[in-house]
């Protein structure tokens, strides 16, 4: 089996961690910035849906394109657009103007993003990549370990226009990484020119489309953790933004430690889709536990923990399925899968704002759990095709 390419695999979650953070180093100030923008919470917490739309949109022509051009115009330049929208966005005054700049930077994420993972895909084989696609994605849940947490204890200091000005710096960092380990192309499955351009109808066939949706609605469990744990713990326990800054990086080790044994057991068990789809009932009974009983801070973070560990678990089988695809089409399908995600971060931002303004955030767990058994049941009902 061949190595892993672990510069590039490092390059990769780096990005991913710049392009998570840009939206989840928010969740610790959506109070201040609904003080600051003189605008209300639910909307302030929607500016994720709105990046979500931009991202979604973004992913999907970018991965086709990388699938005609190349990907590496993508790897490099999307960061560098990352970083250069979060910067307009702390130099703005206005909520229309952070909301453009913040859909300016959700297009430039998705640019690059989905990419990634094609990248990441056409340098390993199939049994390496829910490792390999774990690792990347770990970019995520060092977000939630090192990003949101320091963006939660630094920006008492700078505030969160300082904070999304790092953020930028990291992106820069990260389209750097890219650029290096890039510099060699990846060898491709299929050698010589292809022979007709791929389109959107070749990729979306019936697996990947029921692959699509479960990912809508994983996105939509993990989304509303990650956009509301943080105001759940001030509300509930009356913490301040740097207050949830270690419950928010005990969660986030669950999300580390769940993605990589979500990668062994995507690339180590014969079922992926019985894998994902008892990680997604076990975040489901979770996510009840977690937002319908309060027993005290350190238990509401015990729960927390455990409900990131069960939810991570399930993306990397669901990534390596989406990845055992056509080398002409891989580009298309994972941008997406970053276009279903991101309806998925819509669904979340914008149903848990409206569910904690109408019932409040007790109302969390059941929703969850209802969209977790239906991804559960997407899984196991597809079973019998061969990209699951």
């Amino acid at each position: 089996m061949p190595t892993m390419p672990w510069a590039l695999l490092a390059a990769g979650c780096l990005a991913m961690f710049a392009a998570s953070s840009s939206g989840t180093t928010r969740a610790p100030f959506l109070i201040d910035m609904a003080r600051d923008l003189s605008a209300s919470l639910p909307l302030v917490a929607n500016l994720m849906a709105v990046t979500s739309i931009a991202w979604g949109v973004s992913s999907l022509c970018a991965g086709a394109a990388s699938d005609r051009w190349g990907r590496r115009p993508f790897l490099v330049g999307g960061p560098l657009g990352l970083a250069a929208g979060l910067v307009c966005l702390s130099l703005t005054d206005s909520y229309l103007g952070v909301a453009f700049w913040a859909t300016v930077a959700g297009a430039c994420a998705g640019g690059f993003t989905g990419v990634i993972m094609t990248e990441a895909s056409a340098r390993t084989v199939d049994r390496q990549r829910g490792r390999a696609l774990g690792w990347v994605m770990a970019g995520q849940s060092f977000a939630l370990l090192l990003g949101v947490p320091m963006a939660a204890w630094i920006g008492s200091s700078i505030g969160w226009r300082g904070v999304n000005q790092v953020v930028a710096g990291v992106a820069v960092l990260a389209a750097l990484g890219l650029f290096v380990t890039t510099l060699r192309p990846a060898e491709i499955a299929m050698p010589g020119a292809r022979v007709a351009q791929p389109g959107m109808r070749a990729a979306m066939t019936r697996p990947v489309l029921r692959l699509l949706a479960m990912s809508v609605a994983e996105r939509v469990c993990y989304g509303l953790t990650v956009v509301y744990f943080a105001t759940f713990l001030q509300t509930t326990y009356g913490l301040t933004p740097a207050g949830v800054a270690l419950p928010l990086g005990i969660v986030a080790l669950g999300n580390i430690l769940g993605t990589v044994l979500g990668g062994q057991a995507a690339d180590r068990l014969p079922d992926r889709s019985r894998t994902f789809a008892i990680a997604m009932i076990a975040s489901g009974a979770a996510a009840m536990a977690l937002f319908g009983w309060t027993p005290g801070l350190a238990g509401t973070v015990a729960l927390g923990f455990g409900y990131a560990i069960s939810s991570a678990m399930a993306r990397p089988s669901l990534m390596a399925a989406l990845a055992n695809v056509p080398e002409e089409v891989r580009g298309t399908v994972l941008g997406l899968n970053v276009t279903a995600a991101s309806v998925g971060w819509l669904g979340a931002a914008s149903l848990g704002g409206w569910i904690m303004a109408g019932i409040g955030f007790v109302g969390f767990g059941p929703f969850a759990l209802g969209v977790a058994l239906v991804a559960a049941l997407l899984a196991l009902t597809g079973r019998n095709h061969r990209h699951a």
